[in-house]
């Protein structure tokens, strides 16, 4: 399962990832329409695609000559249940998370200069 999470939280960690993620809550889409909000190439937009459904938060199928995505929203189960465990989080409020880490990281002190 650490693996599984891993893959899920890395994919997360990408604010173009949270977006596409986002769009796709309201339908499925073409890839070409979850490209055309993002000043990037096609090519770019693809590969974030590509880590989303290798993480198994969206998956994509071709239906006649076009692909389209959907989300997969089961595959935020394992990371919801890994962060109820904090007892600070409700299921899948990544916002509050998000927060949460900012501020710990805010707090911490920088490290040390090499010696």
């Amino acid at each position: 399962m650490d693996d599984r999470l891993d893959t899920v939280f890395a994919a997360l960690a990408d604010p173009t990832r949270r977006v596409i993620l986002a769009m796709l809550l309201e339908d499925d889409m073409a890839v070409t329409d979850v490209a055309e909000p993002f000043e990037m190439s096609l090519a770019a937009i693809s590969k974030h695609l590509a880590i989303l459904t290798r993480a198994g938060l969206i998956s994509q199928e071709k239906r006649g000559r076009v692909k389209w995505c959907k989300l997969e929203p089961d595959a935020l189960r394992d990371a919801s249940i890994w962060m109820q465990g904090f007892g600070q989080f409700e299921a899948v409020n990544l916002d509050a998370f998000e927060r949460f880490l900012e501020a710990e990281l805010a707090a911490e002190p920088p490290p040390a200069p090499p010696p």
